[in-house]
C-alpha cells in the first residue's frame, strides 16, 4: 500500500506544476528552435518541457542554470557545464533500470532518489535518542 501512496505522491508531484502552466504556443514554444545537442532524451517540443520540469520537481525546485550554462540569449545546447553530463549519466541509468522490467511501466525516477535534493542522501537522518 505504501508504495502506491508514493507512486501517486510522485505523480501529482509532477502533474501540478503542469496544470499550472500556460497551453504551450504555437510554433513549439522555446523560441521557434528545435531542441539542439539532445544525446539521451528522445523527446522535443511541449513534452520536452514537462520533462525538464519534473526534473526541476525532483531536484527540490533547482533553476535551469542547475544543468544548463545560461548567457543571453540561453544557450541550452552548451556542454560547459559538469552537471549536465552527470545528468544524461543518471537519466541513462533510470531509462535502463525501467527497461528491465517486464510491464514496460515506469517504476523508477529521478524522484525516487532524489527526494526533493539536488544531491541524494547517502544514508538516513540520526534516529532520535531514545527517551
Amino acid at each position: 500500500m505504501y508504495h502506491r501512496e508514493m507512486r501517486l505522491l510522485v505523480c501529482l508531484l509532477c502533474v501540478i506544476p503542469l496544470c499550472a502552466q500556460d497551453p504551450p504556443k504555437k510554433g513549439g514554444g522555446g523560441g521557434g528552435r528545435a531542441p539542439q545537442n539532445l544525446k539521451v532524451l528522445k523527446v522535443s517540443g511541449p513534452e520536452l518541457g514537462q520533462l525538464m520540469r519534473s526534473y526541476t520537481v525532483a531536484l527540490g525546485g533547482v533553476r535551469c542554470d542547475f544543468c544548463h550554462v545560461q548567457a543571453q540569449p540561453p544557450n541550452f545546447a552548451s556542454d560547459d557545464n559538469p552537471k549536465k553530463e552527470v545528468a544524461r549519466h543518471m537519466i541513462a541509468m533510470v531509462q535502463e533500470i525501467n527497461a528491465k522490467f517486464p510491464d514496460g511501466k515506469e517504476h523508477v525516477t529521478c524522484y525516487t532518489c532524489h527526494r526533493g535534493d539536488p544531491v541524494p542522501k547517502m544514508a538516513p537522518p540520526p534516529a532520535a535518542p531514545a527517551q
